[in-house]
């Protein structure tokens, strides 16, 4: 009865956030636990001291997104690599991959950005579904590079370093673009794509109109892997500089609309601690029930190898592409991490498939929230979208086997540069 009504309660719209924390409470009254549980764990969560990073990454990302900044980001890596064959779309990659990183979400980016790229790859002569293809995709490709929002929910729900889970992050998305930059090169030498003659006065010109925000990654990556801060200081760096630049030096938001800005992002951040806050509580049941002790024993009674667990764990984490990232990544971490870690795969080298997962997850048919976006934005019937997407998936897929099984694609930079 309680299960037909959760699930009732989910098919007219009810907050994820409100049915999981239902869930807890009745699963605490049938253990005859006070449901008090629930609420200490939303106080414990209160009380993580790298919770502050999640509101001013948010808010930064939303500044960035209401300012030309994309605009300008683009017209920089074209200007960069429009010269080269399939730079045209190389740079939109990048672009794609550095807003994402920075704003937190591929909807944003597809959205913001969408727009841009699809009629500047289309007057190049890049055919329809690839440039589609690629649109959806590199939506989310930016969620594996700091200061990814993503990365840092993973790491406070799944107690590893978030320095450790940037760099353990980095080279594995690095590794996607290049593979999506080869392949964008091979389709513009198929469908032979001209190139864009490099203009060191237009470079010159991009260089200065982004002269501000040029410096952002640099900053924050580079002081985050120097050890100059940590990742939640770097929240801060960051807020208080896109403040400065987009408010005052390029005055993109007017600072009567700030405060607009302010409300739209913390809307977006009261939502994700609400779901983390309930979904903690039912993980908190979860663990006093043994429920991934009893897990592990049924996966392990079939699955003896970590190898065969991790092919499982791949296929399982692209199904659940059908829940929204963060509710994914609340809802499911508490319950897969144990089980992983008894199968002794590195907790760190865990994050980083699970974010990779969730990344193809966007674009997986036929849910993949991406693939809904595009519709929308291009007005394109999802069964286009779908062939669209399916040679990006693959060579994504292809991408996330590599990871799987070499753990030192996503260890090596953390170890290198002995990150906390």
């Amino acid at each position: 009865m309680a299960i037909a009504l959760f699930l009732a309660l989910t098919l007219i719209g009810t907050p994820l956030f409100a049915i999981v924390g239902a869930i807890a409470l009745q699963l605490f009254h049938g253990a005859e636990i006070s449901p008090a549980a629930v609420i200490v764990e939303m106080q414990r969560l209160a009380s993580l001291p790298a919770l502050i990073a999640v509101p001013l990454f948010t808010f930064a990302g939303y500044m960035l997104a209401e300012s030309k900044a994309p605009q300008r980001l683009l017209a920089l890596v074209q200007a960069l690599f429009g010269s080269l064959q399939g730079g045209v779309a190389i740079a939109g990659l990048v672009a794609c991959a550095l807003f994402t990183a920075f704003t937190g979400a591929s909807g944003v980016t597809i959205v913001a950005l969408g727009g841009l790229i699809y009629p500047l790859l289309r007057s190049q002569g890049y055919p329809e579904r690839f440039t589609l293809g690629l649109i959806t995709t590199t939506g989310s490709l930016g969620l594996l590079f700091p200061p990814s929002l993503p990365i840092i929910l993973y790491a406070l729900v799944g107690k590893v370093s978030i320095d450790k889970l940037f760099g353990s992050c980095a080279l594995p998305g690095a590794i996607l673009i290049a593979i999506l930059s080869v392949y964008a090169v091979i389709v513009a030498r198929r469908h032979r794509v001209p190139t864009i003659p490099f203009s060191a006065r237009g470079l010159a010109a991009a260089a200065r109109a982004a002269a501000w925000e040029i410096p952002l990654p640099f900053l924050i990556i580079g002081g985050i892997y120097s050890g100059a801060f940590t990742a939640t200081e770097a929240a801060s760096v960051m807020c208080v500089y896109v403040l400065v630049v987009e408010a005052f030096v390029y005055r993109d938001i007017a600072l009567k609309d700030l405060p607009g800005v302010m409300v739209r992002s913390q809307i977006l951040v009261g939502a994700i601690l609400m779901m983390l806050g309930c979904a903690l509580g039912l993980t908190n049941y979860l663990i006093d029930a043994e429920i991934p002790a009893k897990l592990f024993d049924l996966v392990s009674s079939r699955f003896h190898a970590p190898w065969q667990f991790l092919i499982l764990l791949n296929v399982f984490l692209l199904v659940v592409n059908m829940i929204e990232i963060f509710s994914a990544i609340v809802i499911v971490v508490p319950i897969i991490v144990p089980v992983a870690l008894r199968y002794g795969i590195d907790p760190v080298h865990l994050g980083t498939l699970f974010l990779l997962n969730l990344e193809i997850g966007y674009m997986t048919p036929p849910l993949g929230l991406n693939i809904f976006l595009s519709s929308r934005r291009f007005d394109k019937p999802l069964g286009l979208l779908y062939g669209s997407t399916l040679p990006f998936w693959l060579v994504l897929l292809a991408a996330l086997a590599l990871v799987t099984y070499i753990p030192a694609l996503s260890l090596w930079l953390p170890t290198t540069l002995n990150l906390p």
